[in-house]
């Protein structure tokens, strides 16, 4: 089944952050071989999405330059031209010079103007080098040093920007490993320590107990004692179409298998998609449960396509932006999470080609 990935509504609502502050970061330098005719965009990340900021225009000589406000908790922004990014932290009222060439945008690249902007570029241009090499030695080596610098300063922008840096197709830091689980774990138990109020920080939480629940149900093994190990259920509490309070945790305690799904059902693939969840609801009616959170911007839209549903629909108001895309890591729609029948999430599902396989072995 086609997966949707936000874009559109995304960038409206980061147009609107944009605006009402005084104080500003700047980005500046220069694009060599760049013309008038050349445009780039500047974009931030938040949970898991790429949200547009501004456009950005060259100049005739390959200058350019742009200012937005600060942000309110340091962040990762990028550079993009065509397909090629050039990605930095900005911490508040920071100042970054990028000098690159048209056609090597994304390669033979300098950022300059503070600490973490060079390390992330000192980080990025080491990782294209080791993918392509593809010398395991010199990647496993590279990890040790990262994790030092991680561990110096676990709660860092740059220690998260690490942690979701990939070399290829592969994260440098796989949850599924335990060496790098313990990496993951100190800048998870770092940032809810210490940035209780990040968004970044429930993400990492969740990061980390997916990882925990792979490895131990891989092993077997009981988990490892860690803070954040001690919520089995974040909790999402949110109006159903009948104006009603539905409340995950409570759902999850009536004792049948629970089909947590993330959707919108104004995007292409939500018809098939809901036929796909019918079949399986009444399959298995008596022994599943559907607890599906939208995150329609439309919601005269979602309650008329609500009404026709059995199962529990609920809409999320804040849509893209919402906290619960954030605490369960919800990069793309649909996604779903498998709930057993103690309350324990068991399974994610990114696939809907497995879902119905999925469900089938825990009911």
């Amino acid at each position: 089944m086609k997966k949707y990935i936000y874009a559109a509504i995304a960038a409206m609502s980061a147009v609107m952050m944009s605006c009402g502050s005084s104080n500003e970061f700047k980005v500046s330098g220069n694009v060599e071989g760049g013309s008038d005719s050349i445009a780039m965009v500047l974009e931030s990340a938040s949970s898991g999405y790429w949200f547009f900021v501004d456009s950005v225009k060259v100049k005739s000589n390959g200058d350019f330059s742009v200012a937005q406000p600060a942000p309110s908790v340091p962040g990762i922004y990028r550079l993009r031209m065509g397909e090629q990014s050039i990605y930095f932290p900005i911490d508040s009222l920071d100042n970054i010079t990028v000098n690159t060439k048209v056609g090597e945008f994304a390669t033979a690249y300098t950022l300059s103007g503070t600490p973490n902007a060079e390390l992330a570029m000192a980080i990025d241009k080491k990782a294209m080098e080791l993918a392509k090499s593809g010398d395991q030695e010199a990647i496993a080596a590279w990890k040790k040093e990262l994790a030092q610098k991680i561990l110096a300063d676990p709660s860092g922008i740059v220690a998260y920007y690490v942690i979701n840096k990939y070399i290829g197709a592969r994260p440098v830091f796989d949850p599924a490993d335990d060496y790098d689980l313990k990496i993951i774990g100190a800048v998870a138990n770092a940032y809810n320590t210490f940035r209780p109020t990040d968004p970044r920080t429930q993400y990492l939480v969740n990061l980390l107990l997916d990882g925990q629940r792979r490895i131990r149900a891989a092993r077997n093994t009981p988990a490892s004692e860690v803070v954040v190990q001690e919520v089995p259920i974040i909790e999402i509490a949110l109006d159903d179409n009948h104006g009603k309070m539905q409340k995950l945790t409570e759902v999850a305690k009536q004792g049948k298998v629970v089909l947590l799904s993330f959707t919108m059902y104004s995007a292409e693939f939500s018809p098939a998609y809901n036929k796909e969840l019918a079949d399986i609801y009444k399959r298995y009616a008596g022994n599943l449960e559907i607890f599906q959170v939208s995150v329609d911007p439309d919601e005269f839209a979602w309650r008329q396509s609500a009404a026709n549903l059995p199962w529990i629909t609920v809409l999320d108001p804040a849509s893209i932006q919402s906290k619960n895309l954030s605490a369960y890591n919800v990069m793309v729609l649909p996604t779903a999470f498998v709930i057993d029948r103690n309350g324990d999430i068991v399974e994610r599902v990114d696939d809907m080609t497995k879902l119905a396989s999925t469900v089938a072995k825990y009911i």
